[in-house]
């Protein structure tokens, strides 16, 4: 008895009961134990939103954006993870057929990308800086492929006007949040808005105007005033909704320093380079070079008029009048081989207010689709527009540089600096626009001219 007093002392020190102290004695001397039913512990499973957020901020960016363009994520693309980013990748993995955990495996996560790349090519997707407002935005060229510009703004719009995007900027003095939304709401008049968000820096409206649907986002800088509107019949909803959401998102009414993605804005005065490709004036330069211009100068000709351009290589047709003494190149040339030469007019900043005529080195490698030819290295400032030649002086076609992107995405392709438009594209550009390139030059030197775009 006494052994058995002590055992259970013990056993409330210890914090065990009597009870148990008992079986324990009975259980040394040989009685069995009774069987208890156990549950099993499972181990803590992470949440999808714990997992997203272990990402890199450009990672998360990147998911809701390509979320968004495949029309199931229509929240901002912050980077910021909420429950309405996981709803949307379960609902991904729903269209998939697959088990909808809110995290995507490597494979899910590849098909996404690829058919948000996809959807940004259909639509003809590109970041660009507005000439008119120095404003940066996302425009789906391929949906609104027109564009026409004045003082106050730029508009972009379908060849039916069934779409349009509309940026516009004004003068206001004292303007606050509210009360640019307010006047926004009743002008044009017979807007039903269904849709308000008034934030410290910016506003968004939506709703109908006539039979339109429209997006508004505004803000403003001082006394200056930026809006970006989009119009688009309800008909064409499924295409352009997602759109939207990336062009608010792209929406940049006063850049500075680092952007997200997107070339930097052109510079006041760029010089590029021209090749002569007729007697009567016909010169083929870089598009982006010879946008958004108050005057396009061919040096030592006097001013020159863009008559055409292709939007899909970056190429602008210029014409020049009265000038005699054109010496046009012969483009009837080859496929590039591995590597051509460059010729074309460098910076003045690059070779000290100098206009001479130089030549370069580059090889030539496949990029993206089989007619594009990645250019390595990419030639300096100014030769955007260059003559480059295959090794055995036939003509390979019209070397451009590409505006960069800064602050891309981490795990985004290396940017192509400088591309290589082939001799066949020139040539049906220029046959597509009636001119016919009789050139016999196989000098390039004798061929090429300074281009001077000076912007507002």
């Amino acid at each position: 008895m006494r052994s058995m007093l002590t055992a259970t002392l013990i056993s409330v020190a210890l914090g065990v009961s009597a009870p148990q102290s008992a079986a324990a004695q009975m259980t040394a001397r040989g009685a069995k134990p009774k069987t208890v039913a156990t549950t099993p512990t499972r181990p803590s499973v992470q949440a999808p939103a714990d997992t997203a957020n272990t990402m890199a901020q450009t990672e998360r960016l990147a998911l809701q954006s390509d979320l968004a363009w495949v029309g199931q994520y229509n929240g901002a693309i912050t980077g910021e993870v909420s429950d309405r980013m996981v709803v949307a990748i379960k609902e991904f993995q729903k269209q998939r057929g697959g088990k909808q955990t809110g995290v995507l495996n490597p494979q899910e996560r590849g098909a996404l990308a690829d058919t948000a790349k996809r959807r940004r090519e259909n639509v003809g997707w590109k970041i660009v800086t507005d000439s008119v407002t120095g404003v940066r935005l996302g425009i789906p060229g391929k949906l609104v492929p027109q564009q026409s510009s004045d003082a106050n703004g730029t508009k972009w719009s379908s060849p039916t006007g069934t779409i349009q995007v509309v940026l516009a900027r004004r003068k206001e003095a004292s303007p606050n949040m509210a009360k640019l939304a307010e006047r926004e709401k009743k002008e044009p008049a017979g807007r039903t808005i269904d849709y308000t968000v008034v934030k410290p820096d910016f506003f968004v409206l939506s709703g109908l105007q006539g039979l339109k649907k429209f997006y508004v986002r505004g803000t403003f800088k001082g006394d200056e005033v930026r809006i970006l509107t989009i119009l688009y019949d309800q008909a064409t909803e499924n295409t352009v909704e997602p759109v939207v959401i990336a062009m608010s998102s792209a929406f940049n009414p006063f850049p500075s320093g680092v952007q997200l993605a997107g070339p930097a804005p052109r510079k006041t005065v760029e010089y590029g380079t021209g090749i002569v490709v007729s007697e009567d004036g016909a010169i083929v330069a870089d598009r982006q070079v010879t946008d958004g211009c108050l005057a396009i100068v061919i040096a030592g000709f006097g001013n020159a008029d863009r008559v055409a351009e292709d939007k899909d290589h970056d190429l602008a047709l210029l014409r020049i009048y009265g000038a005699r003494g054109l010496k046009p190149l012969d483009i009837a040339g080859s496929t590039a081989k591995s590597s051509v030469e460059l010729t074309g007019i460098a910076d003045p900043q690059n070779q000290a207010g100098s206009t001479a005529i130089s030549s370069v080195k580059a090889s030539v490698s496949p990029v993206g689709t089989a007619s594009d030819l990645a250019l390595s290295p990419a030639p300096g400032l100014g030769f955007s527009g260059a003559a480059a030649r295959n090794n055995d002086g036939t003509f390979a076609g019209i070397a451009l540089l590409k505006p960069l992107l800064v602050a891309g995405p981490a795990n985004a392709a290396p940017a192509v600096q400088a591309v290589l438009v082939s001799a066949d594209t020139l040539r049906d550009f220029l046959k597509t626009n009636g001119v016919i390139a009789t050139g016999a030059a196989t000098d390039a030197r004798s061929a090429i001219v300074r281009v001077i775009c000076v912007r507002k």
